[in-house]
């Protein structure tokens, strides 16, 4: 009995360490990996957004071939995916020829500018137009005359009679010539009364029919600047004028785009320069040519007194030399 007892203990205990011993000598499994069961299989954690661990929160381990994308692609590598899009400015440089003007040229803001806008760098154009042309025709009449009245002022200063002067500046032309001719043309009528009236008469009316003279070729010298100097005071105020019609009609512009957008806003205001600029360029030559206009008439003008002056010494000294012989004759 004692002996089948220690036989049964034997038994149990070879049975108790059988799948121990069997787990131990098991061979190792082969290189594939056995799926669990679908049954038992767990969910995948989601991910979150930011890369890291759901549990432990820290980035998830990248395997060993993996490329992280903050080391630089080396080269012979094929190009990612996104460099292939286009970018925002090429987008933006192609939608621009679409909303800019083509052309700011001077031409072409004409050409785009309101009939308003047009008509008045029109008229800045014709004003300075008109300077210019006022600048040439009158530079070389004041020259001419200039000339004229020098020769005709150093004749007169030489002559020793207005008969001689007279003779001298025959067939001439100018002011200076008039001025003889009409002092002879008084003396010749005033003849017959010079015995029997005083010569003070006779002085009084040369001296009158040669301010006349003056005044008449002063005017005729002033011809043409008053317009200069019209246009000269007024062209900036007309350039402002059409300034503030084409801000007006840019502002107008952003109301109906409903945009701040330069390019809605740009034409509008070069418009508004580019007539500022035309008034300035009428007014700054108009200015400066009257300016020089006013100085060389008052030369000319002051020449012009010179030889009044010499022709009224003339008549008053025929005079004398008229008197001399009978002054002589009475007293013997």
């Amino acid at each position: 009995m004692r002996m089948q007892a220690i036989c049964v203990g034997l038994v149990a205990a070879i049975l108790a360490a059988g799948p121990t011993v069997a787990m131990a000598q098991a061979p190792e499994p082969e290189t594939g990996v056995t799926e669990p069961p679908a049954s038992i299989v767990e969910p995948a954690p989601v991910a979150p957004a930011d890369g890291t661990d759901a549990e432990s929160g820290s980035a998830p381990a990248q395997p060993p071939g993996a490329t992280s994308q903050a080391e630089p692609r080396a080269e012979g590598d094929a190009p990612a995916a996104t460099e292939f899009l286009p970018a925002a400015e090429e987008t933006v440089d192609a939608e621009r020829p679409a909303t800019l003007p083509h052309d700011l040229s001077p031409m072409g803001m004409f050409q785009n500018a309101d009939i308003v806008v047009k008509a008045v760098m029109i008229g800045l154009a014709v004003a300075s137009l008109v300077t210019w042309t006022v600048w040439v025709g009158k530079s070389l009449e004041l020259w001419l005359g200039r000339r004229r009245m020098r020769r005709a002022t150093d004749v007169i200063v030489a002559a020793r009679s207005l008969r001689q002067a007279g003779a001298a500046l025959e067939g001439g032309r100018g002011p200076a010539t008039l001025l003889v001719r009409a002092a002879e043309q008084e003396v010749e009528l005033s003849t017959p009364a010079l015995d029997h009236a005083n010569c003070a008469g006779l002085k009084e009316r040369v001296a009158s029919r040669l301010s006349r003279i003056e005044a008449q070729s002063g005017r005729r010298m002033t011809m043409g600047t008053g317009l200069v100097a019209t246009i000269g005071s007024t062209a900036p105020f007309v350039g402002l004028f059409g300034t503030v019609w084409g801000i007006m009609n840019a502002f107008i512009g952003i109301s109906e785009a409903q945009t701040t957008n330069l390019a809605v806003v740009a034409p509008g205001i070069a418009e508004a320069l580019f007539a500022t600029a035309l008034g300035l360029v009428a007014a700054i030559p108009a200015v400066v040519i009257y300016n020089v206009f006013a100085r060389r008439i008052a030369g000319e003008r002051q020449l012009l007194a010179d030889a009044a002056a010499g022709v009224e010494r003339l008549v008053s000294r025929d005079l004398d030399n008229r008197a001399v012989p009978a002054r002589a004759l009475a007293a013997e």
